[in-house]
């Protein structure tokens, strides 16, 4: 079931032409079709309203807009073969949108005044295993939120890739199924991760010999097209299955070429951080990065400015966005993350000489504040940023007990941050800001950072 798409007070002046060619018909960017600011308006009205549902007292709830289009620094794409080709596209639930369809769902609403959607050839015939039934797959020729050297470098693979499909296509036992880019603020940088799908039945399928120097060769020849690239690498994901998900696939790594990460860098916002340089990530490829190049700066800047004191935790810490900045302020930082690759990378950046005051611990956070809360040292600000199931019910009493004075709660889902708040205002806490990251534009998603003091 899609989301509510239409604020309930849409004015004509609100409507806007969708630019993008597959909008209706790829499951992705669904507010295309309104202006921006219509677009913050009803993110807004949507976050009160779920938060107010819960009996939740709100401040003034403060809007950080994003530039519309060409923000994502991350993006995964699907890979198919149509007449023998490789095509790049994404998937969509033929449950939720009827193929050639782009009124399905209510996605016509606020189209009045255009014709019709641009056409969209949806292929038959497409020649692939990773595909499972009840999905259709969607190729695309451009990507319009993505940062223009992740779709030139997408063009280029393909145009590689396609020279000569055999080599790719001759063990059939491993297709090409997924393509992952991932690329510096300043676009610099690049790193690329291909995805084969395995139809092997066995838990441990081999590499073929040849694939590393086939993958080479692939490599060295896609430099010379994208100067930018500094690392690519194949991972293995298991035979196909009707719980395909990125969750619960564990990709098996394979060969690699060049770097195997980049290092990614973020300038907080002047003047307020006068004191605060760059801060540099090493990012390694497939880790967690918020995928937003344009908010980080301020994300960084309202999580970290102005953040003073003894002891600090970063919990659910990833490479560790706000720690290392949390590092030059506080005399000591505990950073936790339990994902790999994110948590080796945070173990390193902490190992680094200017940053002796960064502890690492790979735990997850529940286990880790079992134990913090046995402890004397009490920190003076705690941060958190949980995935979308939330932080939920025993983190959250636990944090009530460490009773940190300032704790600052980045969320992903506005669906599961309520009750989240509604544990920590019963137990002390008031919440003392709210805010909108608009992280992801075009589309439904919303980022919170709700600021909580006793």
């Amino acid at each position: 079931m899609l989301p509510e798409l239409i604020p309930s007070d849409l004015q004509p002046q609100d409507r806007a032409d969708p630019f993008c060619p597959y909008f209706g018909y790829c499951g992705g960017c669904q507010l295309q079709h309104l202006t921006y600011s219509a677009q913050l308006r009803d993110k807004a009205s949507r976050l009160r309203n779920l938060l107010e549902s819960t009996g939740l007292t709100l401040p003034e709830l403060q809007l950080h807009p994003s530039p519309p289009l060409a923000y994502r620094n991350r993006i995964r794409l699907t890979l198919a073969q149509i007449d023998g080709q490789f095509h790049a596209g994404y998937l969509r639930s033929l449950a939720n949108h009827g193929i050639g369809n782009p009124t399905n769902q209510g996605l016509d609403v606020g189209l009045e005044g255009r014709d019709e959607l641009t056409p969209v050839s949806i292929p038959s015939g497409i020649e692939s295993h990773s595909i499972p039934d009840g999905i259709s797959f969607l190729p695309i020729t451009e990507c319009l939120v993505a940062a223009p050297i992740l779709w030139r470098a997408t063009q280029a693979f393909l145009a590689l890739l396609n020279q000569s499909p055999s080599i790719w296509l001759r063990n059939s036992r491993q297709i090409p199924d997924q393509l992952e880019l991932f690329t510096t603020a300043d676009e610099s940088r690049l790193q690329l991760m291909l995805y084969l799908r395995t139809a092997a039945p066995q838990e441990k399928p081999a590499f073929p010999k040849k694939l590393a120097v086939d993958f080479t060769a692939l490599c060295d020849a896609l430099l010379a097209h994208v100067p930018e690239l500094n690392g690519a690498g194949i991972a293995l994901l298991p035979a196909l299955s009707r719980q395909r998900s990125r969750r619960n696939e564990q990709p098996r790594p394979g060969p690699t070429w060049g770097s195997p990460g980049l290092n990614y860098t973020v300038a907080p916002l002047e003047p307020r951080t006068p004191d605060l340089g760059p801060q540099t990530f090493w990012v390694p490829r497939g880790a967690f990065f918020q995928i937003n190049r344009f908010l980080l700066p301020e994300l960084l800047t309202l999580v970290t400015n102005s953040r003073t004191g003894y002891l600090a935790f970063d919990l659910y810490a990833g490479v560790g966005l706000f720690s290392r900045a949390l590092a030059a302020r506080f005399a000591k930082v505990t950073a936790v993350e339990i994902a790999e690759p994110a948590a080796t990378a945070l173990a390193a950046g902490s190992k680094t000489g200017k940053l002796t005051n960064l502890r690492a611990i790979k735990a997850t956070t529940l286990d880790f504040l079992r134990t913090a809360v046995l402890q004397r040292d009490r920190p003076g600000l705690i941060v958190l940023d949980p995935p979308r199931s939330g932080a939920g019910p025993e983190v959250c009493s636990l944090l009530a007990r460490i009773a940190a004075p300032t704790l600052i709660y980045v969320s992903c889902s506005p669906e599961t941050l309520p009750a989240d708040l509604n544990i920590l205002t019963a137990s002390g806490y008031t919440l003392a800001e709210l805010h909108l990251f608009d992280l992801f534009p075009q589309t439904t998603h919303i980022e919170t950072v709700a600021i909580l003091a006793r």
